[in-house]
């Protein structure tokens, strides 16, 4: 089985981008993906998911899209978040915060559990983690064949401690949020695939997916501006893992 996880998608410009052409549906069919799991908590315009992006999105090839700390930020997401069992924001929310944190979906004749969970460092103070995938895989033993775990966190220690504090129990562990690809896909001791960061899918012309001079205002001027997003030099990030009996056996970046 191959799981393909692309990704934060920034936007107008990064949903485009993976719907034009079918882009994403050519990508999946020449890695052979069985299963592919987008971030969208920032595909909308000005942050978080939306009926019509994530509509795209699984149009484009989508199977599973995960979520981050923008994931409530449009008041569209919330039926959305409810009601669409493959689309997730992040578990370690209280149980009071609408959608859902884990979906279990069929791929190549296997059960597989998509679990998405947000970091505490430098982020909201959310229920640990470690604490949460304990439960959840717990709650969830015996109703799935290989699981894997989007963590959208800051800190880059608590996404490898989180890999490696599962490493055997886990199929894949990948991060997401920073928007930069990491050069760290690997496969751990116990047969955990992991990355600290997948990158981003949509425009590098400019700053994580906003135009360039915008962000040097607030870093030079310290003033309010308004951000307006990036265009050009538009590219798909994130990472292919091959996985067997509930274990991966190779871990390899993609960029497109």
């Amino acid at each position: 089985m191959r799981i393909l996880a692309l990704g934060d998608v920034v936007g107008a410009a990064g949903v485009r981008y993976l719907t034009e052409g079918r882009r994403l549906s050519a990508l999946r069919q020449s890695l052979g993906a069985d299963l592919v799991i987008v971030n969208a908590e920032n595909s909308a315009a000005g942050n978080g998911v939306t009926p019509e992006s994530a509509e795209a999105l699984f149009f484009a090839g989508a199977d599973v899209l995960t979520g981050g700390n923008h994931s409530f930020r449009r008041r569209e997401a919330q039926s959305l978040l409810d009601d669409e069992k493959c689309i997730l924001r992040p578990a370690n929310y209280p149980d009071r915060a609408i959608g859902h944190g884990y979906c279990i979906t069929e791929c190549a004749g296997q059960r597989v559990l998509v679990i998405n969970l947000a970091g505490c460092v430098y982020m909201e103070p959310l229920e640990s983690p470690f604490t949460c995938a304990d439960r959840i895989l717990r709650e969830c033993d015996g109703k799935y064949d290989a699981a894997v775990i989007d963590i959208h966190a800051e800190a880059t220690s608590e996404k490898i401690a989180l890999a490696r504090y599962l490493d055997g129990r886990v199929a894949a562990v990948f991060g997401t949020h920073t928007h930069v690809a990491t050069a760290d896909a690997q496969v751990l001791p116990g047969g955990t695939g992991y990355i600290t960061d997948l990158g981003m899918c949509g425009s590098h012309a400019g700053i994580l997916g906003v135009a360039t001079a915008p962000i040097l205002h607030k870093f030079l001027v310290k003033t309010p501006v308004m951000f307006t997003p990036a265009e050009g030099q538009n590219e798909i990030h994130g990472a292919l893992f091959e996985i067997r009996d509930g274990k991966c056996f190779r871990a390899e970046s993609i960029l497109d």
